[in-house]
């Protein structure tokens, strides 16, 4: 099988018609090489799911945060918090901390 014969071969010469070459050499340009590439699409997709996730997890972030906002608007929610989570105390006041034996860590020796 000579040049010839493989040169009109049906299949070639369509492939070897201007408009599919240059039709094929664009595709694979636009596909692969370009700044806006289908692989830089496919990346900044990926990129804005991601941060829809965080903005709809800081979202209800900021809904807990609002609610303990309003929760401590008055002024013995905000003295109970403190107490609890400061460990604040009001003046000529003592504070005793009780730890249980389960809840601290403890190592035993055999």
């Amino acid at each position: 099988m000579g040049w010839l014969d493989f040169k009109n071969k049906k299949w070639f010469s369509r492939i070897a018609n201007i408009y599919v070459l240059v039709t094929s050499i664009f595709l694979v340009w636009m596909l692969f090489f370009d700044t806006n590439s289908l692989l830089i699409h496919w990346e900044l997709k990926k990129e804005i799911d991601k941060l829809e996730d965080q903005i709809e997890f800081l979202e209800t972030e900021i809904e807990k945060d609002k609610k303990i906002i309003q929760k401590l608007s008055s002024k013995k929610e905000l003295e109970k918090f403190a107490r609890e989570e400061y460990y604040l105390k009001k003046k000529n006041e003592e504070i005793f901390l009780i730890e249980y034996e389960d809840s601290t860590k403890t190592t035993t020796h055999e």
